[in-house]
């Protein structure tokens, strides 16, 4: 566990707020409330925020519309709660940039370690010794470079990648020419297991192709195998 990681919690429901930093702060972590998007932008304008829990049924501005509105400025992760059954919501939040979710009613010690899962992988990405040696790394003429945590394209644009897509390109290149189940992928890239009615990770491999691909750029570098995953097909170069 991240020393001392601060956490906002974004729910309008105060039950759920406080059983949450109860949980939280009996774990060592320290905590900030917020009851809607405005109390949510405050906290973040006073505290650096390591993590963000957020609702997603929010009255006012919905979790979804906080979430994209986090996306255009911050890296901060984010796990959505999101109510049993609504996969919907639940794919258009890992659209916009969501790290992970939650399914209500939660289990407290699945949510702990979603939250240790998603700090751990936030401080492996910080810190570049952590990232496949800290080596820069080039598949198919783009550049990937840990120290900065920057993907370059083959005509030197840079591409910018959520934490989950560049945790999902990351799990991609250590395997590289290898069939990658969703079970795996999902294992490698978020350090946890699936249900294998969860589609999350198709969800991040469409966002990160679609990157990978625009403007007509390289296009086939992750190929669907059906039935059985996906698989990333150039080879893979360490400077």
């Amino acid at each position: 566990m991240e020393p001392e990681a601060h956490v906002l919690v974004v729910d309008d429901d105060a039950d759920v707020r406080h059983l949450l930093a109860r949980l939280l702060r009996e774990n060592g972590y320290r905590t900030s409330l917020a009851r809607d998007g405005r109390e949510m932008r405050e906290s973040l304008g006073v505290h650096p925020i390591d993590l963000i829990i957020l609702d997603l049924m929010l009255p006012g501005r919905s979790g979804l519309d906080l979430c994209r509105e986090l996306r255009a400025t911050s890296a901060v992760p984010i796990i959505m709660l999101t109510a049993k059954g609504e996969d919907t919501d639940r794919v258009v939040g890992l659209e916009l940039g969501a790290d992970d979710y939650v399914c209500k009613p939660f289990n407290p010690r699945e949510l702990l370690a979603r939250v240790r899962s998603v700090l751990r992988r936030t401080s492996a990405r910080s810190d570049p010794d952590q990232a496949i040696g800290g080596r820069k790394i080039e598949f198919a003429d783009y550049l990937l470079d840990p120290q900065r945590r920057e993907l370059t394209s083959p005509d030197g644009v840079a591409i910018d990648l959520s934490g989950g897509e560049y945790d999902l390109l990351l799990a991609f290149i250590e395997h590289p020419n290898r069939v990658l189940s969703r079970e795996q992928l999902l294992e490698l890239s978020r350090n946890r297991m699936t249900d294998p009615s969860d589609r999350s990770i198709d969800v991040q491999v469409s966002r990160l192709r679609r990157k990978l691909e625009a403007g007509g750029r390289t296009v086939g570098l992750i190929k669907t195998v059906r039935g059985a995953g996906y698989f990333f097909v150039p080879e893979v170069r360490r400077q």
